[in-house]
């Protein structure tokens, strides 16, 4: 990693670091009432030297202090952080050790300076994980691959967050001197089809058609949950990269959408981008959706609910994968319709806050054939 990149901490960087350390915060909520193991384990194999050269805290030293301000997880975590830079990972080794409370830790973090690839997969391959959460950040590209992230994601209440720098993928994907590196993320043949489909391709369609590859092969055949997060370039108009989660459950998906839902950058309709623009761009629209997309999620609920009666949550569960839609656009959504008559909610009367009535998650919705 460029040593310059930790030099500043760029607004995009900030984001990126507490959509991480939120997660991680929710994450192990649920873990450490969920789990019965007696340990849970969160794995940064790029980790950095800890801080940005202004002094401000990147995701490990985050991470970390959440622990330590948690009763269950400084008796219950594991921490592992990796980076093949040896400076860095002796600053970060220093960093830690000076963090207040660190002593408090049943399990001191553990920090190696090894090369991430795959001698590392195929070890992660063999070790039976605890409840792990895994944090792949590399640079460029090397070290990522869909044979790491399904090592880090095998056990129960695994999930994985990454870094895809697509700006450099998308040169790599048709750059010979690379041709392995691709492989090891997108599979061969997948990566085959690609650089031969996208070479004509306009910017826009290319990258939905290498986002939707690589959904597709982390997938695992649709048993896995994909959730990605766009960061546009400073001073561009092009996406510079993606963070993307991996998670078995469906829970973790929803958790991860709530987060990134509130640190896109727009909005359109009270539906979020999951998006981030740096300030100097903002004036950039970046929402490919329609206009008022509630009002479409509306007459999409009519369609594919017509003559059921479903109580909100139930509604939400069943349609909000793969869409950009959180509750709260569900319970507008269904607001509008019981305001045009299209619905009918059972119970009628409730409660009415600031001029709007309720939309509770056990409210009956009862759509007409």
């Amino acid at each position: 990693m460029p040593r310059q990149f930790f030099e500043e901490a760029l607004d995009q960087s900030e984001v990126k670091s507490q959509i991480v350390a939120d997660y991680f915060g929710a994450w192990t909520t649920i873990m450490a009432s969920k789990s019965r193991s007696e340990k849970l384990a969160y794995i940064d194999l790029f980790s950095g030297p800890g801080r940005y050269s202004n002094g401000t805290k990147s995701t490990p030293l985050k991470v970390v202090e959440q622990i330590i301000a948690h009763p269950i997880l400084k008796e219950k975590m594991v921490v592992l952080f990796n980076d093949a830079d040896s400076e860095f990972a002796n600053n970060l080794h220093t960093q830690l050790i000076q963090l207040p409370g660190i002593d408090n830790l049943r399990h001191k973090p553990q920090v190696f300076n090894s090369v991430v690839g795959d001698e590392m997969a195929e070890q992660l391959e063999k070790t039976s994980l605890v409840p792990s959460l895994g944090f792949i950040d590399p640079w460029g590209y090397k070290g990522l691959s869909s044979r790491l992230i399904a090592a880090l994601i095998k056990d129960w209440g695994s999930d994985c967050i990454f870094f895809f720098n697509y700006n450099r993928i998308n040169m790599g994907l048709t750059n010979p001197v690379v041709v392995e590196h691709m492989n090891s993320i997108f599979g061969e043949k997948r990566a085959d089809w690609l650089r031969g489909k996208v070479r004509k391709m306009l910017p826009e369609e290319r990258e939905q058609t290498i986002l939707n590859e690589l959904a597709e092969k982390l997938s695992n055949n649709r048993k896995n949950y994909v959730l990605p997060f766009r960061f546009i370039r400073a001073g561009g108009e092009r996406t510079s990269h993606y963070l993307i989660l991996v998670s078995k459950h469906v829970l973790g998906y929803t958790i991860m959408k709530n987060i990134m839902y509130r640190y896109s950058s727009e909005h359109n309709d009270g539906v979020a981008s999951f998006s981030y623009i740096p300030v100097s761009n903002r004036q950039l629209s970046l929402l490919s959706l329609y206009d008022r997309p509630v009002d479409n999620l509306a007459d999409d609920l009519c369609h594919c609910f017509a003559g059921k009666s479903l109580n909100v949550q139930q509604i939400h569960d069943l349609h909000h994968i793969n869409t950009p839609f959180v509750m709260a656009n569900y319970k507008e959504a269904l607001r509008r319709l019981e305001l045009n008559q299209r619905v009918t909610c059972d119970p009628c009367k409730r409660r009415v806050i600031n001029g709007i009535k309720s939309m509770a998650d056990h409210v009956i919705i009862s759509f007409p054939q």
